[in-house]
């Protein structure tokens, strides 16, 4: 089992002890997502595709937030912020904006990359560089700028 799995595991059961029911159904709901593409891929999933699972996760319910905000549902974007923070628990730390530039210009001037076609190669170094530290839209903004200069 991946220790982040574990660590799931773990504060499911911690979260029990402490009669967090709001937290474990939480934690339970992010374990079934995980368990479900491994029962589709029958696969053992490893730590850096649970962090891209707990990232989608996370988009989603950013992506949620949003609408119920936009609507002035304020009672639906609290529970959507709840859940967004307990998933932040497990994500490693953020990438700062200057840390994250100086590693996409770092790796265009690696490859030698001066054009959009470069892009692809290069988004893909990137992606597993920052797992799980950076959103790779974001990431994606970045390149983009940078090699239309």
């Amino acid at each position: 089992m991946s220790q982040l799995k574990q660590t799931l595991s773990d504060n499911v059961k911690i979260s029990m002890k402490a009669r967090e029911i709001e937290r474990v159904k939480v934690l339970r709901n992010v374990q079934a997502v995980i368990k479900q593409i491994e029962i589709d891929r029958q696969i053992e999933l490893d730590d850096a595709q649970v962090l891209e699972i707990l990232q989608k996760q996370l988009k989603q319910r950013h992506e949620s937030l949003t609408i119920f905000t936009e609507n002035s549902r304020d009672d639906l974007a609290t529970k959507e912020q709840f859940e967004i923070d307990i998933i932040n628990e497990f994500m490693p730390k953020q990438m700062d904006d200057a840390e994250l530039a100086a590693l996409v210009n770092a790796e265009i001037a690696a490859q030698g990359a001066t054009s959009m076609r470069d892009m692809g190669s290069v988004m893909g170094v990137l992606k597993n560089k920052t797992a799980g530290r950076a959103d790779p839209a974001l990431i994606s903004k970045l390149v983009k700028d940078a090699l239309q200069g």
